[in-house]
């Protein structure tokens, strides 16, 4: 099982890449951790240092999901995994084990981000109508509410359902159904609860809306 092993391996240390660290040292030279929420994700860097590069977080951090999912699980598909796990199986493993690498990154004393755009990148990969659906809840919540982390909690509550109802009710097909719910479900609890601390501020009133910082 030397494939599987490299697969989870790579895709850890992809999911791990600190990019909202890398980003507040090498354009204001600061820990992004000892600013704003002290979370080192993209909603903090927009706040920090400035929407653009924010975005440039998010995405590349989703990209970390996306390309453990879609490129590094495919390149090992071969040989004695093959007979054992379904490719769907792998790719959601490659996934699962960015998002983990995400949010207990090595390369910054194992404490990263909560994993929401890891997560989205992942599922990207394996299950586009669902994601795009979680996507405009998220949108709606954060749109009227300016919590990106409400957006965040309930998209990721609402995720293994939506799964369900598009299998069930709509017909989509999902390579490996059973499989992407139970993982899916996993991820969602993972995401609640690296959130915990931002569910506490919005039931006590005091957690931060969206803002903007400047360039």
């Amino acid at each position: 099982m030397l494939n599987l092993a490299l697969i989870i391996v790579l895709s850890y240390l992809v999911g791990s890449i600190p990019t909202s660290i890398i980003v507040g040292r090498a354009v204001k030279g600061i820990d992004i951790r000892n600013y704003g929420s002290g979370n080192p994700g993209g909603t903090n860097v927009i706040r920090v240092v400035g929407l653009g590069w924010g975005i440039f977080v998010i995405l590349f951090d989703a990209f970390k999901g996306f390309f453990a999912t879609a490129f590094i699980s495919k390149w090992f598909y071969h040989g004695e995994i093959a007979t054992i796990l379904n490719f769907t199986t792998v790719q959601i493993i490659a996934g699962c084990f960015s998002v983990i690498g995400h949010v207990w990154t090595v390369f910054a004393g194992f404490k990263g981000g909560k994993g929401v755009s890891t997560s989205a990148g992942m599922l990207l990969g394996i299950a586009p109508f669902d994601l795009l659906i979680a996507l405009l809840v998220f949108v709606f919540i954060v749109a009227s509410t300016r919590y990106v982390s409400l957006g965040s909690i309930v998209s990721a509550i609402l995720f293994p359902g939506i799964i369900f109802l598009t299998e069930k009710i709509f017909g989509v097909k999902h390579s490996d159904f059973m499989t992407l719910l139970i993982f899916g479900s996993a991820i969602a609890i993972l995401i609640v609860y690296r959130h915990k601390s931002n569910i506490k501020r919005l039931l006590s009133g005091t957690e931060n809306k969206l803002s903007f910082g400047r360039k």
